[in-house]
């Protein structure tokens, strides 16, 4: 069955972005590309810091609500919606519930044929390009690090502590049927 959807999972500053990009550059044919950030990013002001929504605490942990939910299975659903009319579609988002996050895409995902990927990187690397960015709260990268893959089943794993993204994405690539 051929892929039409690719799923990257990883914690704060692990790579993801990098890797989605240089997907974009080394599959043949065209891919969309969505990213929890935006999702997040597009999310009403009420519901930045707000307990219904997400919050963001101190250390960089992130908890969220009822309404970011529901918004997110909407999200998520209309995703889906684009992949079975067509669309190749690359999903890169942050599991924080582990399991219980990919069981969610799972449900909307149907029949959808679909390359789960795993994006690791060392705690204190992913810390150190969180500081580097400047635009997270540090904490966030050492908290998600490895709770993010918790109970997770990938097809494809790959490192990014000391592997370059496009490395990282042929890798990816080569799987893509």
């Amino acid at each position: 069955m051929t892929t039409q959807m690719i799923i990257l999972n990883g914690g704060s500053s692990s790579g993801k972005t990098g890797i989605v990009r240089c997907l974009q550059a080394v599959l043949p044919d065209p891919w969309l590309a969505f990213g929890v950030d935006s999702f997040v990013d597009a999310l009403p002001a009420k519901m930045q810091a707000s307990e219904a929504g997400i919050e963001i605490a101190a250390d960089g942990r992130v908890s969220v609500g009822a309404d970011f939910r529901e918004l997110e299975t909407a999200w998520t659903e209309g995703i889906v919606a684009m992949a079975g009319a067509g669309a190749r579609i690359i999903v890169d988002d942050v599991f924080l519930g582990g399991a219980a996050s990919q069981q969610r895409w799972q449900k909307a995902l149907g029949e959808l044929a679909v390359l789960w990927v795993g994006v690791k990187c060392e705690s204190a690397v992913a810390a150190g390009r969180e500081v580097a960015r400047g635009d997270r709260v540090q904490g966030m990268a050492a908290s998600q690090a490895d709770v993010v893959h918790q109970g997770v089943v990938y097809d494809l794993e790959v490192d990014t502590t000391h592997t370059e993204s496009v490395v990282c994405a042929r890798a990816v690539a080569a799987h893509v049927s």
